[in-house]
């Protein structure tokens, strides 16, 4: 592909927030196009792995709950729409000493925001949902509009979305660089060609920072592990959707993640911030090993032991990490026309169909209704 072709937006990454950004692109009536240098989906960043948490008892921040409450409403518009398994409502259980930041700062969103939930010891957990085995003495908020979003569906049922409305997605094409034009605009160059566009969205996950200098020191890619274990055919239904809150826990062994068993086999777990290995997106050990392995079934055994069976799955993925575990959400200072979407920090996907929404504000408006003060790049100067 020799010529020269021109767009409204580009967007660069089709992954959860690119494709989002591709599909509120062009529900505007634009011109879209999307570059993703893998599949649509695939395995090699930050959006698989079957299951995501979303929840609207957000412990990390009560700024967040205005965000992920548009955005459970634009998913249950994006199944809606698609027909596909998009979104499953489970409960969410936050949990940990009562003193400590998971239970006190999603009990605090909560309150600040009217949001329905419960305060339940750990015994009381431990009672209505007998797949926990939880410290008695522990404190939970349990919020029964918890659940999961199904990335891989997710981000079809956006490229789908978009697709139908115009825009062009382009796999298996990788971006070697970008510069701005002389009229404002953004030149794009790929393995395969070139592109010309108003203007830019740069939704690349873990590569982001290789194409934004500004961005070095600020979305910093990490190994990421994760862990589907078997439970017991005696407990197996104490793991189920219908039984078992998706959860977040936080013990003396670290922060933990996990979910009911779904469409693959096994009770599904992560640790946040893993091992803490700082990575090169295109050089790490992607192949998950038995240390990985150990530290999430450790973990299983003590406060989900009747899940503690035979391994079903291993996986790695990559949380991008910003150095304050907020969002980056702003256009670049040298080029206003260049919105970026990075640091996700590993609490970013459940937010993704609303995220969409703010990059296509950036993009074309330079700012967003949205509340995303506390997410610009000034916040590092």
């Amino acid at each position: 592909m020799d010529t020269t072709d021109r767009y409204d937006t580009i967007v660069v990454g089709v992954g959860g927030m690119g494709s989002a950004s591709a599909y509120h692109l062009a529900d505007r009536g634009l011109d879209v196009l999307g570059l993703e240098r893998y599949d649509v989906p695939h395995t090699k960043g930050s959006s698989h792995g079957i299951t995501r948490i979303i929840r609207r008892a957000y412990y990390e921040h009560p700024s967040y709950v205005p965000l992920i409450e548009r955005a459970y409403g634009l998913w249950d518009g994006l199944a809606a729409e698609t027909g596909r398994d998009i979104i499953h409502r489970t409960g969410s259980i936050d949990a940990g000493p009562a003193d400590n930041a998971v239970f006190a700062g999603s009990k605090r969103s909560c309150e600040e925001h009217d949001i329905p939930h419960e305060v339940l010891t750990g015994a009381e957990v431990n009672e209505r949902f007998p797949g926990y085995d939880l410290p008695e003495e522990y404190r939970a908020v349990y919020q029964e509009d918890g659940g999961f979003v199904v990335p891989e569906q997710a981000i079809i049922g956006h490229t789908v979305a978009a697709q139908a409305r115009g825009a062009e997605i382009h796999a298996r094409e990788q971006v070697e660089d970008w510069a701005e034009t002389n009229d404002g605009g953004v030149r794009v160059r790929t393995d395969r060609g070139v592109y010309v566009a108003d203007s830019l969205v740069l939704a690349a996950g873990a590569w982001t920072h290789k194409l934004a200098d500004t961005l070095d020191e600020l979305a910093i890619p990490e190994r990421q592990a994760l862990a589907w274990f078997q439970p017991d055919q005696t407990a197996l239904e104490d793991y189920q959707p219908e039984t078992f809150p998706v959860w977040n826990l936080s013990v003396p062994e670290g922060r933990f993640y996990g979910f009911p068993v779904h469409d693959v086999p096994g009770f599904k777990l992560g640790k946040y911030h893993h091992r803490e290995e700082t990575v090169d997106p295109d050089d790490f050990e992607r192949e998950p090993n038995r240390a990985d392995e150990a530290l999430l079934r450790d973990i299983t055994t003590k406060y989900f032991p009747g899940a503690a069976g035979p391994t079903m799955g291993l996986s790695t993925c990559m949380f991008t990490n910003s150095p304050d575990e907020h969002f980056i959400l702003d256009t670049l200072p040298e080029h206003p026309q260049v919105a970026v979407g990075a640091g996700f920090s590993g609490h970013g996907f459940k937010f993704a169909s609303v995220i969409g929404e703010v990059l296509a504000d950036l993009a074309v408006d330079g700012e967003s209704e949205h509340p995303i003060e506390m997410f610009g790049l000034d916040r590092f100067d």
